[in-house]
């Protein structure tokens, strides 16, 4: 009886999805375009902290030290709350649809931004950082379902790869943004930087209206016996098991790059006895410029390749030179700091492709689920790595510590994507029993 019900189910999807992409099969499709510049808002959103922590965080008082124990704190915090929020949009996006999740994601962030230029002290900037970090889990994720369900298998690569090409623009834009309002000497200016944000979400709002929900969603919301967005079905087979959590590690090795080398590249050319002071605001830039072309390029190296896997690999080699260079390549000056950000950025710049791998391993009835969680699961590991990172500077010191943490972070990474399936030519439109 099930099976006919699936077979039933795959006909009829069939017939929905041949309709729906006659009117979106081209990547610069209307559902293409408002989903990069929905993740553009999320991605200026999400590092916005990162990018003007330094200003903001002296202007509510703190010292030279807390700068970073204070900053690494509200990171934590915000991937706390994205890792929650993951879990919470990626089932409501298989109980109610892609388009739901990404309207209520968005106002949540947007309302969580504002409030974020109105905070004094660090442990309202901390909560306020966990409220929006919930509301940003919902973006990728549910963008990333969409774009997959609504383009033909040859062509979702490319689809994806622009999203998350245009969207990672984000983070340039901000930092733009804080060297236009953000004074050097008073540290003042930086709230607008969060109204502005909270601003462009209100706009992405009404750009969504009239975007098409997926017809493969429409398609199981339609069979009410079939099980959508249960979380727990994630654990219920060790094949369902493995295959989520090894689409989680493929991704660790980005936010190791993004969270700590990047983001704490100040504190890092301290202790290397780099010449010049650095500004993690320009490296996030540079790294998020170069994440951007990465981005795209992963998408069209895969499609050379006609393999997800192989360009992923491709990307991963970019990384451990990044990784290697940053820490034995003798850097000097800032300059310098700022181009290995640019490498390591690039070299990252499989992230669309490791989230369409997540997307191509399940089924409709989970997908959403398993799209938004796992991105958001990579960014809560921030706290496991970082506290790795922490508990070996005592002995080891803090740039020793960055490297050996790396080394860990990137060999699980190379495991998991070995044993991670091809899916570069897999048909999405099946169920998860």
């Amino acid at each position: 009886m099930q099976s006919r019900n699936m077979n039933d189910y795959c006909l009829f999807c069939r017939t929905l999805n041949l309709h729906m992409n006659k009117k979106t099969v081209g990547i610069f499709s209307i559902p293409v375009l408002v989903g990069a510049l929905g993740y553009f808002v999320d991605i200026y959103d999400l590092l916005l902290f990162s990018i003007i922590r330094i200003p903001s965080l002296k202007s509510l008082g703190l010292n030279e030290k807390a700068l970073a124990d204070s900053g690494l704190f509200i990171i934590n915090v915000q991937m706390i709350g994205l890792l929650i929020g993951g879990i919470f949009w990626g089932i409501l996006g298989d109980k109610y649809g892609r388009m739901k999740v990404l309207f209520a994601s968005i106002l949540m962030y947007s309302l969580g931004n504002i409030a974020n230029g109105f905070v004094q002290t660090v442990n309202q900037y901390a909560f306020i950082r966990f409220v929006t970090g919930i509301g940003l889990a919902g973006e990728l994720g549910a963008s990333i379902t969409l774009v997959s369900e609504l383009l033909p298998k040859e062509k979702r690569g490319l689809g994806t790869s622009l999203v998350a090409g245009i969207g990672l623009t984000g983070a340039v834009f901000a930092y733009i943004l804080k060297e236009y309002f953000v004074n050097p000497i008073t540290y003042e200016g930086w709230r607008m930087c969060y109204f502005i944000g909270g601003g462009l979400g209100f706009l992405l709002l009404l750009l969504r209206v009239g975007v098409l929900e997926s017809g493969m969603f429409k398609s199981v919301q339609a069979a009410t016996h079939i099980a959508k967005g249960s979380f727990f079905t994630l654990f219920q087979s060790w094949r369902n098991t493995k295959k989520y959590l090894l689409a989680i590690l493929i991704g660790l090795p980005s936010w190791y790059c993004i969270g700590i080398l990047i983001s704490f590249s100040k504190e890092f050319g301290e202790k290397m006895g780099v010449q010049g002071a650095i500004d993690p605001g320009q490296s996030v830039m540079y790294a998020y410029a170069a994440i951007s072309i990465g981005d795209i390029a992963s998408g069209l190296i895969s499609q050379w390749f006609k393999s997800r896997k192989n360009a992923v690999y491709f990307f991963y080699a970019i990384t451990t030179v990044g990784v290697v260079y940053y820490f034995f390549g003798g850097i000097r000056t800032a300059a310098q700091m700022y181009w290995i950000c640019a490498l390591l950025g690039f070299g990252t710049g499989f992230w669309a492709m490791f989230v369409t791998m997540a997307a191509e391993q399940f089924g409709t009835n989970i997908r959403a689920t398993v799209t938004t969680t796992v991105p958001n699961m990579v960014r809560g590991s921030l706290n496991l790595v970082s506290w790795l990172f922490v508990a070996m500077q005592p002995s080891l010191g803090y740039v020793t510590s960055g490297w050996i943490t790396g080394t860990v972070v990137l060999i699980i990474g190379l495991v998991a994507l070995f044993y991670t399936e091809e899916t570069f030519h897999k048909d999405l439109d099946y169920l998860e029993a």
